[in-house]
């Protein structure tokens, strides 16, 4: 682990992307055969990209995650490490494979298909308290993906993050199996800072119709909310006072990662010590100067690049 306290800690997935990118990319059963603009393998899983996009803005970063002994488990650990992510807490496990995932891609929109693999296996208990008691801010991603074994125990890691004078936020990424959390989800929610889904998980979280009402109803379940909205920005919820957070559009590539590399932005924003709305602008550039490259590595800003972009973000309140 590092030898000093780590800026982020971030606890989830780790995976690499198979990234499939073309104007049509969807299979043709049937035993056919469809030519693609262009496939790559890629640093893959919210937690990772998250983790990469805070260590390209300057930020000491450890993953807390779970692989298979395997190739893949392999390529993953030396890809995070050249990128200056702690991969000392990962866990190797000899019993499980390492999960995948394909993305298929068309620019603004894509599909997902994952095998969970060794990464649903990851449990608080894989969580080295020591690490908890040092960051200044733990991150959870893709909640739903190992909701069977990290739930549980989720709570108590981020309630002891607290404890020890750091800063939480969860990402719970999509729901695979449409139940959208228990009582285990609304406990680590009482333990969460800031709760950062995009708009489709928002509405489907707080069970409301609309994004306003949506807002109010996580707003009240105890964390500080971002909604984020793609191209459109993000919405910063703070108990009743609520901002739309806008940027300048830019011509996307491949928006794969884009959300994590949002959670990054705004994390490193908010240790930097801004107001919610000024970390989600920086955020929202973050995310969208990722979308110039295909995968949610490859074109992470470096901070004054972000910065620069963020400084052109309107922000306005929501009445």
């Amino acid at each position: 682990m590092t030898s000093s306290p780590p800026d982020l800690v971030v606890i989830g997935d780790c995976n690499p992307d198979v990234l499939v990118l073309g104007a049509d990319v969807t299979p043709a059963f049937g035993q056919q055969e469809k030519l693609v603009q262009s496939m790559s393998l890629v640093i893959g899983g919210s937690a990772s990209i998250t983790a990469v996009a805070a260590a390209r803005l300057g930020l000491s970063v450890a993953l807390v995650a779970a692989v298979g002994a395997d190739p893949a488990g392999e390529l993953m650990l030396d890809q995070l490490a050249r990128e200056g992510v702690d991969v000392a807490a990962v866990v190797v496990r000899d019993e499980a494979p390492t999960g995948m995932t394909v993305a298929l891609s068309q620019g603004r929109d894509r599909a997902i298909l994952t095998a969970l693999g060794a990464m649903a296996s990851l449990t608080a208990a894989d969580i080295p308290a020591a690490l908890l008691a040092r960051a200044r801010h733990v991150h959870a991603s893709s909640y739903f993906l190992l909701e069977e074994s990290l739930g549980p125990g989720l709570a108590d890691v981020l309630s002891a993050a607290r404890k020890a004078g750091g800063t939480t936020s969860l990402d719970t990424n999509w729901d695979p199996s449409g139940r959208w959390g228990d009582d285990r989800l609304s406990a680590a929610l009482a333990q969460t800072d800031v709760l950062l889904p995009n708009e489709a998980e928002a509405l489907r979280l707080s069970g409301q119709a609309n994004l306003a009402t949506a807002a109010r109803a996580l707003g009240a379940a105890g964390p500080r909310l971002v909604v984020k909205l793609g191209e459109r920005g993000a919405l910063c919820a703070d108990g009743p006072d609520q901002r739309r957070v806008s940027l300048p559009p830019v011509v996307p590539v491949d928006a794969t990662g884009a959300g994590d590399c949002f959670n990054a932005g705004l994390i490193a924003g908010l240790l930097d010590g801004l107001p919610l709305p000024q970390a989600a602008a920086l955020g929202c550039a973050v995310g969208a100067l990722s979308t110039r490259a295909p995968g949610g590595t490859a074109s992470c800003p470096d901070l004054a690049s972000a910065v620069s972009l963020a400084q052109m973000a309107s922000i306005t309140g929501v009445t």
